[in-house]
């Protein structure tokens, strides 16, 4: 595609910023990548101070820029086609989307595929080989069910969801329309129940339900299970990274983002637009605000008020975090005066 192509296909997102006027720079575009090992012929983006440098050095030949000035005549300089844009990243998201599209297969059943006699199918669905819909299951329309994936008895689904091979919806969870599942991940397992008695630990049955709502996104391997009684909940939007464990009866609000290696122990509520970042840790039934925010390997232990950035083990505010960071580099310095400190005290008594 010629660079105009790409501007004109990108909507209204585009053609609401300003555009490079010079006619002799409208390249073509067969492919897109990243701005430091972009080379003729992509297209890339910058976003923040961090990457602006490679304006300078970059061989991409187009770019999805800021709305810095100066950005846009040092690419203008050197004949790189440009777009600006206050979200470049945002944009560049929707470019992708121009020249590649998931696998996703025409609508069929596979004639390995085993399904109840008793299971609702929509309008063109795709059942991959090897297959198994247990009884009592619900499948919205234009759903895509990769091979291999097992569907446990009265699990509802929702229209367009995705289930990639190898994954494992267990009985009666609801997952609703647009979610995607990726391969490994575990849906509406049993929760870690056991109750100690005198002869050892008795096992809690999981009666309870797992709700994905609208639009969320499971990772690879990543497992969210039910619980006891009641449901385990994961809110509108929210995407979750591969290797997530989220415990029975957690409660996650909508348009969450949690990275890889996540852990939620039993009860916990998280609210709304949460980030959590990896291997992120959150002891039973603790609360965690809207938009708060946890560091990479933070472990929370005690509720976080609304808005907060927490980071460290246990969880601090993150600015108490630094300088507390700041004092550890010190504390060999810190140790020495202490001990000459010490001998002046022992010398003076």
């Amino acid at each position: 595609m010629k660079f105009s192509e790409v501007v004109e296909k990108l909507g209204e997102a585009a053609a609401n910023n300003s555009l490079s006027l010079n006619k002799d720079c409208d390249p073509d575009l067969p492919g897109l990548a990243p701005v430091d090992e972009a080379t003729a012929g992509t297209l890339s983006y910058i976003e923040g101070a961090k990457f602006a440098s490679h304006v300078a050095t970059t061989g991409a030949s187009a770019l999805i820029l800021p709305q810095d000035e100066a950005l846009q005549t040092q690419a203008q300089s050197r004949g790189i086609a440009w777009i600006a844009t206050s979200q470049p990243r945002l944009l560049f998201a929707s470019a992708i989307a121009l020249y590649y599209q998931p696998f996703h297969p025409a609508p069929e059943i596979h004639p390995t595929a085993v399904i109840h006699p008793s299971v609702k199918l929509g309008k063109d669905v795709y059942i991959g080989a090897h297959v198994v819909i247990q009884a009592g299951v619900r499948i919205g329309d234009r759903v895509c069910i990769h091979p291999n994936v097992v569907i446990y008895p009265e699990v509802q689904i929702g229209d367009r969801a995705i289930l990639h091979a190898n994954c494992t919806i267990h009985e009666r969870s609801q997952i609703g329309a647009d979610c995607v599942i990726h391969s490994g991940a575990v849906i509406g397992g049993e929760g870690f129940g056991f109750v100690p008695s005198p002869t050892g630990w008795v096992k809690m049955e999981q009666s309870g339900y797992t709700v994905l709502e609208d639009g969320v996104e499971v990772g690879c391997n990543t497992t969210i299970d039910r619980p006891a009684v009641g449901e385990t909940r994961i809110g509108k939007n929210t995407k979750i990274d591969n290797l997530v464990q989220i415990g029975h009866g957690c409660q996650v609000g909508a348009n969450c983002a949690f990275a890889a290696h996540v852990g939620l122990a039993g009860g916990v509520r998280i609210g709304n637009q949460v980030i959590l970042a990896g291997q992120v840790g959150i002891a039973n039934q603790v609360k965690i605000g809207d938009g708060a925010v946890a560091s990479a390997k933070a472990g929370i232990h005690s509720d976080v008020p609304p808005g907060m950035i927490v980071s460290g083990t246990p969880a601090v505010a993150h600015k108490d975090f630094l300088k507390a960071s700041a004092i550890y580099t010190r504390l060999p310095e810190i140790y020495q005066t202490l001990k000459q400190l010490q001998r002046s005290w022992s010398r003076k008594e």
